[in-house]
Formats: structure tokens, C-alpha cells, sequence
């Protein structure tokens, strides 16, 4: 494998339009030895089968996305929430990843209580804790841009996740440093700092800010080199704080998905050992 690409890890829903089989072949024709997951692809693929195709092409995968969605106030939303995140936790050890991304939620409808939906953030990962430990799963909460604050994810900083994160033990909760969603934040490096110096980098994940943001915003991600993004820096900075882990790009872009998948894939490696190396 190619040094610089001993690191390099490709999210599955950057190339979409690829089936698993076909994500697992082109990563090992590619040179790329790391994916990340999305549960619900897996799901609809089998998880036993999935990790089977993965095993089988000696594939790492170094994520899987997403648990969370934690913030209901009703104990019959909680309790569905909790569930779920268990059988995410089952999928992740399946699928021998040691790390599951979580994205808590947003407000409930009607409200405008931020610092409440994430208390009951912290409530369910003391629940869920167990549970991951059992399964040898770490928990990394990833901070979204504050955009997607009311409907997506009540913590929009590095520092609202640290917040959460240190409640806990280090090797169990930790946080996800995704360059899309903190690249704005002028506290981010201090915070990248702090995480690395607590061992809570968990994963690391690229992807450009491109305007304008498309209708919905979701799926506005851009190609590395496209956007605003310094990489270089972030990586520094991860690196600097002890990092030394998978670096997955997680790109949701609609253009990309509608190209020749192995055309995007060799796009997708040139641009991060262009800007990212």
C-alpha cells in the first residue's frame, strides 16, 4: 500500500452508487485498506454479510455511522432511542469496528431548550455505556455545524462535545474532529488540544465547505480542494494532539454520486494527497 494512503479511509457514502461488494473491490483495486459504514446500507445489505464481504477483502472498518438521536423527553421516544442505539452498538462489534458516531439529536418539537436535549444527550450515554464496553465499542460524539442545530444535532462545537465526552472515561467516549462541520469555529484548534490531551479523538473525517449550500443543506458537502477547508491545518492539529488514526472522507454530494464510482474514487485519493498529505 501506498504510504500515504495507509491512513486513508473511504466512507461509504461518498461513493453511494457503489453496493458493498463493489465498495470492497474497488477499495482493494484502489490501494485502500479503511472504510467507514453507514447502518443503514448495511442493514439492507445484511450485517453478517456485510462484515463477511469486508473480512473477506481485508478491509478495516474504522467506523460505523450513525447511533444517537438521543434527545426525546418521553420515555416511549427515549426508550425507542435506546434501542436502537443497542442495535447499533451489536451492528458495530459485527462488523468488527471499534468506534460508533453519534449524532444526539435535535430539539424535540416545540422546544427551544438546547441546554436540556443535551443533558438528556449525557443521560443516554450513561445508560449505553455498559453496553458499548460489553461490545468493545467506544462511543464518538460528532459536533454539527450549528445549522443543523434544531432538527440534526443539538451540539454544534467541539467544546459542547468535550463537554458531554469528559463526563465519561476516555477510552469509552470521545469525539469526532470532521473538518465540514468545524472548520469555522476559531476555538477549534484550542479544542482539538484538549481532546487530544484527554485521548478523545476518536475519528476524523474530511470534507470541503462549498457555497453556495445547496437546497436541504445536507448534502452540501464538497470534494477536498473544492471549498474553504485548510486540511493541511486540521491534520496538523490532530496530529499535534496525539492522533494518529484512520483520516475517512465522508463526502454527501449528489454530483459525486451521480458519476462512474472508481472515477470519483481516484478523484477522491488525488485530491487528499494533494491537500491532505
Amino acid at each position: 500500500m501506498n504510504d500515504q494512503l495507509s491512513r486513508l479511509s473511504l466512507n461509504q457514502e461518498t461513493i453511494k452508487q457503489w453496493s458493498l461488494p463493489e465498495l470492497a473491490e474497488g477499495c482493494v483495486k484502489a490501494g485502500i485498506g479503511k472504510v467507514g459504514l453507514w447502518r443503514a446500507p448495511v442493514q439492507a445489505y445484511g450485517v453478517e454479510r456485510a462484515a463477511a464481504v469486508m473480512a473477506d477483502a481485508g478491509l478495516t472498518v474504522t467506523s460505523l455511522c450513525r447511533g444517537g438521536f438521543l434527545t426525546a423527553p418521553d420515555p416511549v421516544g427515549r426508550a425507542r432511542a435506546l434501542d436502537g442505539n443497542r442495535a447499533a452498538l451489536d451492528e458495530a462489534a459485527a462488523l468488527s469496528t471499534d468506534t460508533l458516531v453519534l449524532v444526539s439529536g435535535g430539539l424535540p418539537p416545540g422546544s427551544r431548550d438546547l441546554y436540556g436535549a443535551r443533558e438528556r444527550v449525557a443521560d443516554a450515554l450513561a445508560e449505553l455505556l455498559p453496553y458499548a464496553a460489553e461490545r468493545g465499542v467506544r462511543l464518538a460524539i460528532e459536533p454539527l455545524h450549528p445549522m443543523f442545530a434544531s432538527d440534526r444535532c443539538v451540539v454544534s462545537t467541539l467544546a459542547q462535545a468535550l463537554d458531554l465526552a469528559e463526563r465519561f472515561p476516555a477510552e469509552r467516549v470521545g469525539v469526532v474532529v470532521d473538518t465540514y462541520h468545524l472548520w469555522w469555529d476559531d476555538r477549534a484548534p484550542e479544542q482539538i488540544a484538549r481532546a487530544g490531551a484527554g485521548g478523545r479523538v476518536h475519528a476524523f473525517q474530511l470534507a470541503d465547505w462549498i457555497t453556495p449550500l445547496p437546497a436541504g443543506v445536507l448534502l452540501g458537502r464538497g470534494q477536498l480542494g473544492d471549498g474553504s477547508v485548510d486540511f493541511r491545518s486540521f491534520r496538523r492539529q490532530v496530529e499535534s494532539a496525539g492522533y494518529g488514526g484512520p483520516i475517512e472522507v465522508e463526502i454527501f454530494n449528489e454530483e459525486l454520486w451521480a458519476r462512474d464510482g472508481a472515477e470519483v474514487l481516484a478523484e477522491v485519493i488525488g485530491r487528499y494527497v494533494q491537500h491532505a498529505c
